[in-house]
């Protein structure tokens, strides 16, 4: 199947490292104009550049806190100015904050609030209008599998991504009317800078493969997942071809949650 996104415009948090870097390199090359938000300048203009030799479309790049509603509003605007309309809006930003829940202060909480949930309402918001008008949207929140499956000591994120979870069946009931499809895809073990950087935290001289392997034993499929694998379904349900599909909680995790 020839996936296309040609002439569509997205919009991806996150967009400069991992999932988000990969979603948006494949929507690039399926023909879409995207533009990537990050906080570091300097690692967006080295994505911008590597997408740019792959892909023959429009790619911008826009540093800035997603955390701040003001900086919200001036990112999707600079955005939509050089793109036009946007058409496919990925909520990918995110960390994994987690610890004993006694110990998770009141600033930790709202951090991740603002970062996971506040950030990916105000994107929606900004972004819905323009999809409705047109009768064509998609909307992915990039969740994890501690939204459907919480861990002992899984919080705050857990909580931000179930409460994600739940925003999305939300809005995909609501916004269906509209043609406007709206789903979450779930992360469980996938490649990234995230996990190179925990790896080399840990300060013992483990090789990142020997890392990968150890994660993968509790995997059902036995391997770690590529990030070009998370961003071939996201490209499918930003497509025509996912045309009927709205609500959905996608595991993309090798089989690792316990839960559909």
């Amino acid at each position: 199947m020839d996936i296309r996104l040609n002439g569509r415009n997205a919009f991806i948090t996150g967009g400069s490292l991992g999932i988000g870097y990969a979603i948006a390199e494949r929507f690039a090359k399926s023909g879409g104009n995207v533009a990537i938000v990050a906080r570091r300048a300097d690692v967006l203009d080295e994505a911008r550049a590597a997408i740019l030799k792959v892909a023959d479309t429009k790619v911008i790049a826009i540093s800035g806190d997603i955390t701040d509603a003001g900086e919200c509003q001036r990112i999707f605007a600079e955005a939509k100015d050089a793109l036009g309309p946007i058409d496919i809006l990925v909520n990918n930003a995110g960390s994994s904050q987690k610890g004993p829940f006694e110990e998770i202060t009141d600033e930790i909480w709202q951090a991740d609030i603002d970062l996971k949930l506040f950030a990916a309402i105000r994107f929606c918001r900004l972004a819905l209008a323009d999809m409705k008008s047109r009768r064509w949207g998609r909307i992915i929140n990039v969740l994890n599998s501690g939204s459907k499956a919480p861990p002992a000591e899984g919080a705050p994120t857990a909580v931000t991504r179930a409460a994600g979870m739940a925003m999305t069946k939300a809005m995909a009931s609501e916004f269906a009317p509209h043609n406007v499809l709206i789903n979450s895809l779930h992360v469980g073990r996938i490649k990234s800078d995230q996990w190179v950087r925990r790896n080399d935290a840990r300060g013992d001289g483990q090789s990142l493969d020997d890392f990968y392997a150890e994660m993968a034993k509790i995997i059902p499929m036995g391997r770690v997942g590529e990030a070009e694998e998370f961003a071939n379904i996201a490209c499918f349900l930003a497509s025509d071809a996912g045309s009927y599909i709205t609500g959905t909680a996608i595991n993309v995790d090798g089989g690792m949650t316990p839960v559909v």
